[in-house]
């Protein structure tokens, strides 16, 4: 004769035989978990990931793709979307995602006492909705055999005549142009920027193609004189222990655009909470420790990048031998809702 099992026990015996069923141990099944959505394609930022984790006991699961990709996927999945946080790699892309309600506010004290106004989404009231935590410099790097730096020490001058087919540049439709295009019309005016952009589209020695890197070997092996480029591209080969690499920069110089004016356009990496973030308390405690001194000396030191928290000391050979410059203060907000107009103005110039 076989007793009938009391209620209790019959669902300790579903509980266990979920366990079985999914394959997890009551311990996993509890396992703290982030879903990150990463345009971050930085191998270096593996150790960053895996420092959160140490010390938080939170495990991260990431998709990895570019800007576009992301935004497209997150308005595929909507609100099924697992996202929790996501990190982009540029000032124009984070504001279309808050602009098409992509991301939702974090009002993190945090945050606001480490990350500048400057490098944050807008605030209604509620908090932000992104975060830049760090910052590449839009150099330009030059052939000193065949200029001068005075001849290239702000933007306005790769329009100017001198300078007619000697300037190399990736797709003027790339997010990091367009951000800086964006910049100068801040700077400039729409009407100016325009006439600037055409003038820079005839000064150039081929036509936009390729990465940035591309951008400063065309100027060591001569097919241009000048070139714009992300600055830690260059401090990458700088730290290279490739022959040729030291050759690329042994051949050429960087100069940091208009810092007897406006200073230096600077671009961001930056993160926000998802929509629709199901983990939301351990997003917003990755964005907090984005913003720790130890994650952003990381950006410096690992990726070339700078801090965007204010006083961080960094250990980064390149960018000590880069020295100090003068950076913009535009909001990146501001040039990311221009970049919508930049686009226009280069299809009637016709720089692709």
């Amino acid at each position: 004769m076989t007793s009938t099992p009391s209620r209790l026990s019959r669902r300790v015996w579903l509980a266990g035989a979920l366990v079985l069923a999914t394959g997890l141990t009551p311990a996993v099944a509890q396992e703290r978990v982030l879903n990150l959505y990463s345009a971050r394609h930085y191998q270096t930022d593996e150790r960053l990931y895996g420092d959160f984790t140490k010390a938080t006991g939170v495990r991260i699961n990431r998709v990895d793709a570019d800007d576009a990709g992301i935004l497209a996927r997150l308005q595929a999945e909507g609100s099924a979307s697992p996202a929790d946080v996501v990190l982009l790699v540029d000032a124009a892309r984070l504001w279309r995602a808050e602009q098409d309600g992509l991301f939702q506010p974090v009002k993190s004290a945090v945050l606001e006492q480490r990350i500048p106004a400057q490098f944050r989404g807008a605030d209604g009231g509620e908090g932000s909705r992104w975060f830049g935590f760090s910052t590449r410099a839009r150099v330009l790097v030059y052939d000193p055999k065949r200029l001068k730096a005075e001849q290239v020490d702000a933007y306005e001058k790769l329009a100017d005549p001198a300078l007619k087919g000697l300037v190399c540049m990736r797709s003027g439709s790339h997010p990091y142009n367009l951000s800086l295009f964006g910049s100068v019309i801040e700077h400039l005016g729409a009407e100016k920027a325009e006439a600037w952009l055409r003038g820079l589209k005839d000064n150039l020695a081929r036509d936009p193609k390729g990465g940035d890197t591309d951008q400063i070997r065309a100027v060591a092996a001569g097919e241009c004189a000048v070139a714009v480029t992300n600055s830690y591209y260059y401090a990458r080969l700088m730290r290279s222990g490739n022959p040729a690499d030291k050759a690329v920069v042994d051949a050429t110089r960087v100069v940091f655009p208009n810092q007897a004016t406006w200073g230096t356009h600077v671009n961001i990496s930056g993160g926000a909470v998802a929509r629709h973030a199901r983990n939301r308390d351990a997003a917003v405690q990755f964005l907090e420790y984005l913003a720790s001194d130890s994650a952003q000396r990381y950006f410096a030191d690992g990726n070339n990048e700078y801090p965007t928290v204010g006083g961080v000391a960094t250990e980064n050979p390149a960018l000590t031998a880069l020295g100090r410059f003068k950076a913009e203060t535009v909001p990146v907000a501001k040039v990311g809702a221009n970049t919508a107009q930049v686009q226009r103005m280069l299809d009637r110039v016709g720089l692709k």
